[in-house]
């Protein structure tokens, strides 16, 4: 199995993904700040806070308070799902998938993106994203669950390895190799979480710079960013992936580094609680923009 290191570096993203510049997770608490970005590449949706059956569509979410209010005519939105569960046992349910792709239809989008990792067990849910065993039977189960989520999505699906703070026992790749397994047997592309990926590395004592090494870079579709923090009450000292802190230096220097290796265009910030005051959150997405080589979006 050829490792992303083995393969080279891509020069940009993989074909037909339209993605570039810099974009913003939309979440209504900072609806006018996305509004207020002249340069915004792209923005993200949550899949699962749209409304199943808006009466009038896309042009009525962005004119309704609460809605999907401030996303600008014209910027490409990439719906992005936390609920599909894609690693679950008993399968993915075709309601949740027929969302996602009423979603892509709406919006018109270029692609949409879900998760590596299971949310739901034996009819039970777990209510947060759970790291799969990379096993080959975990394995199977994911791939089976992507080609049927992908033959009914019409657009590209981009998949994100999550950030985990427990790792299952007797592992048989590692995630760079697993992820390069799935993406070879479905065709799909890769959301790379630096974030995620720094998060897990540190937990893990791993060197992020290694872990990067055996990721498919060749198919980033597009990046996420996002804070994090060690909890101080914690006696772990494990790094939690927040999404309510800034972007610590160490993720933008491995966002530079990412840069350098596969030059994937597009990068967004996440960001879900404890808004910073709007030029706080300008600075920041101008931070990532920086370290990225591309044009400040504000």
């Amino acid at each position: 199995m050829a490792a992303a290191a083995e393969r080279g570096p891509a020069a940009g993203a993989p074909a037909g993904v339209p993605l570039c510049g810099v974009g913003i997770g939309w979440r209504p608490e900072i609806a006018g700040v996305v509004e207020g970005l002249p340069g915004l590449g792209f923005c993200e949706v949550v899949a699962e806070a749209v409304p199943a059956a808006p009466s009038r569509g896309v042009t009525e979410l962005r004119e309704r308070p609460g809605a999907l209010r401030g996303l600008a005519a014209g910027v490409a939105v990439v719906p992005h799902g936390v609920r599909l569960g894609l690693g679950d046992a008993d399968g993915v349910a075709p309601e949740r998938v027929a969302h996602l792709a009423a979603c892509a239809r709406m919006f018109g989008s270029p692609l949409v993106s879900e998760h590596v990792a299971f949310v739901r067990a034996a009819g039970r849910e777990a209510g947060h994203l759970l790291p799969l065993p990379r096993t080959r039977e975990a394995l199977d189960v994911l791939t089976e669950n992507v080609r049927r989520t992908t033959a009914e999505l019409g657009v590209p699906l981009a998949l994100e390895p999550i950030a985990a703070l427990f790792d299952w026992p007797d592992d048989e790749y590692t995630e760079g190799d697993f992820l390069t397994e799935l993406l070879d047997r479905t065709g799909t592309l890769l959301l790379l979480d630096v974030a995620n990926l720094y998060a897990n590395a540190r937990n893990r004592g791993q060197d992020p710079s290694a872990v990067l090494d055996r990721m498919p870079l060749d198919r980033v579709a597009y990046v996420h960013m996002a804070g994090g923090a060690v909890h101080p009450d914690d006696p772990t000292g494990l790094y939690h992936d927040t999404h309510q802190n800034p972007v610590p230096d160490e993720v933008l220097t491995l966002l530079a580094e990412v840069r350098e290796r596969s030059a994937a265009p597009a990068v967004m910030l996440e960001r879900d609680g404890r808004y910073p005051p709007a030029a706080e959150l300008r600075a920041e997405l101008d931070a990532l923009a920086t370290a990225a080589h591309l044009p400040p979006p504000t």
